[in-house]
């Protein structure tokens, strides 16, 4: 920042101290100044969008050229009940699918497991066989949507499902577009529906990699989510450092199993969260894209811009939703997904305003799907690329969000990488402690939460609409079930698995017998038990206090 007279600044910034000095304020925390940036470089800290480091967004037009893809989070009871709110959801302007599956999907059992009972259909969907994938995605064209699916554990049955249902329609595996989230790592961190150890589970990931690589090229193989990290209680800094910490670790796992970084890496994406606070957001977006590229380029010697590149998908906080007054969500939710867009998303989900109570009706969808569509319309924020660059405040938040994201880094390195980090519980420990200090300052008033701690009042909440999932859905889901298995060649089914067993006890690339295995009828939980019995299961014991 070019200053002609340095000693009128000096002269006034020294008066203005003073005077906020006096009114008992720190100057150095309320406003910013050109000296803030003294040490800023334009071209190696901001450049220009579409080019390295990428801080002001990842192509050239942004949304002039292309818009954010308005992808809603969706998915409850069966199969079927889902699929007529994504074609809902389409008719009224969606532009991506996002899957949302129910607990015993997500933990890689049937719903006619006895741990399954009361749980079917209840947070999501239920994923039991191909059939129920069919039937997820029934009319819905698979070669010409992109489907993005939050499951991780289970994550290899589940695309297998995908990739052979969608052969089914006729479509070519290599037109698919989408992504799975597959992150395991930030499971072990946060959201503990882990199945498999984190060895085991990272071998898992890097099959997909590779058979991705080759068959489903389109296709995003991780999202690498602090989404979770954050709603588990982390502040934005740790959402970024941890987020990030996991994406360096399945790039070095691609490596370790012999991988090209250049082969994988343009398709490893990122989920992040968006709070409240606008410009600790866009801070933390912008620092994300420069850490990612920088790292990218000079530590893992990628070679192709497309590594580089951090893309990635936002969804607003559901952990900032109040049951209080729950129409205030709405306000939350529109500032949130302002805070993603002048960010840089590439996605967005937008929460409901009832999801505090329960999952959103359609009305509340159809209105958080409309928060983006006003903002894309009406706000004129994306006929500007990263308008808020230049910012003494923003630039200096982005800089400082970089700098203490890097100490932590060294910090995981310094306690042996990320595994040996897990295993000692570096991250839980970190993560509830930022919760714990957060709900001490809300039940204090230090935390202003409207509605809650701050123009309380009292309500009726009974107005407010509530989807119920019908109890009968269960059974319904456990007969379709039933029959699947009854008219399947079991005989076949039992070949299938014991040869996907012997290959998890060696070394062979998985991928392809989870798949023949899905084309043979073999589901969901029957695969995730093979791997049960060779990798064994996870216990929270296994990490440090």
């Amino acid at each position: 920042m070019n200053i002609n007279d340095r000693d009128a600044y000096a002269s006034a910034r020294k008066q203005w101290e003073t005077a906020v000095k006096e009114a008992g304020a720190d100057p150095e925390a309320l406003c910013f100044a050109p000296d803030s940036l003294a040490e800023q470089d334009y071209l190696r800290d901001l450049g220009f969008p579409g080019f390295f480091p990428f801080t002001r967004g990842v192509r050239p037009t942004m949304y002039r050229g292309r818009r954010w893809t308005m992808r809603q989070f969706a998915g409850f009871g069966s199969a079927r009940e889902s699929n007529a709110r994504y074609k809902l959801l389409m008719e009224r302007g969606q532009t991506g699918l996002s899957v949302a599956f129910d607990t015993p999907t997500i933990m890689g059992r049937d719903s006619d497991h006895p741990l399954a009972l009361g749980e079917v259909g209840r947070c999501g969907v239920a994923l039991d066989c191909l059939q129920d994938m069919e039937r997820l995605f029934e009319g819905i064209p698979l070669d010409k949507v992109s489907v993005s699916m939050t499951i991780n554990a289970p994550a290899i049955a589940v695309l297998a499902m995908f990739i052979v249902a969608a052969e089914k329609q006729g479509a070519d595996s290599r037109a698919l577009q989408g992504t799975i989230q597959n992150d395991i790592l930030k499971e072990y961190h946060a959201q503990n529906t882990w199945i498999y150890p984190p060895e085991p589970s990272l071998r898992l990931i890097a099959d997909t990699l590779k058979y991705c690589g080759q068959h489903v090229p389109k296709w995003n193989t991780i999202s690498i989510s602090g989404y979770h990290i954050r709603e588990a209680g982390a502040t934005a800094l740790q959402e970024l450092a941890f987020t990030l910490a996991d994406g360096f670790a399945y790039v070095e796992t691609g490596l370790a199993a012999g991988l090209n970084v250049d082969d994988f890496a343009p398709r490893l994406s990122f989920f992040f969260n968006s709070h409240s606070n606008l410009f600790e957001e866009i801070a933390k977006f912008r620092a994300a894209r420069r850490i990612w590229a920088r790292h990218m380029r000079d530590r893992y010697q990628a070679k192709d811009p497309l590594s580089w590149m951090l893309r990635f998908h936002t969804q607003t906080a559901g952990c900032s939703l109040t049951a209080q007054q729950p129409e205030n969500n709405i306000v939350r939710t529109a500032i949130q997904a302002l805070a993603a867009v002048l960010g840089g998303t590439q996605s967005l989900h937008t929460n409901s305003m009832d999801e505090a109570l329960g999952l959103p009706t359609e009305s509340a969808v159809t209105l958080a799907l409309r928060t983006q569509q006003i903002i894309a319309a009406e706000t004129g924020v994306a006929d500007i690329i990263d308008p808020l660059a230049g910012s003494y405040f923003v630039e200096n938040l982005t800089n400082r969000m970089e700098k203490d994201a890097e100490a932590y880094f060294r910090k995981i390195e310094e306690m042996g990488g990320m595994l040996a980090a897990i295993k000692q519980g570096f991250f839980r420990r970190e993560i509830e402690r930022s919760a714990y200090t957060n709900q001490r300052d809300i039940e204090s008033g230090q935390t202003a939460v409207v509605g809650v701690n701050l123009h309380q009042s009292i309500e009726d909440n009974a107005s407010v609409e509530i989807l119920k999932i019908d109890p009968a859905i269960e059974a319904e889901q456990k007969k379709r079930l039933a029959d699947f298995k009854a008219n399947r060649d079991s005989a076949r089914v039992a070949d299938a698995l014991a040869r996907l067993e012997q290959d998890a006890r060696g070394n062979a690339e998985l991928m392809p017998p989870v798949i023949d295995a899905v084309r043979l009828g073999a589901t969901l939980g029957e695969i995730c038990d093979v791997f049960r019995t060779v990798f064994g299961e996870f216990s929270e014991r296994q990490m440090a206090p």
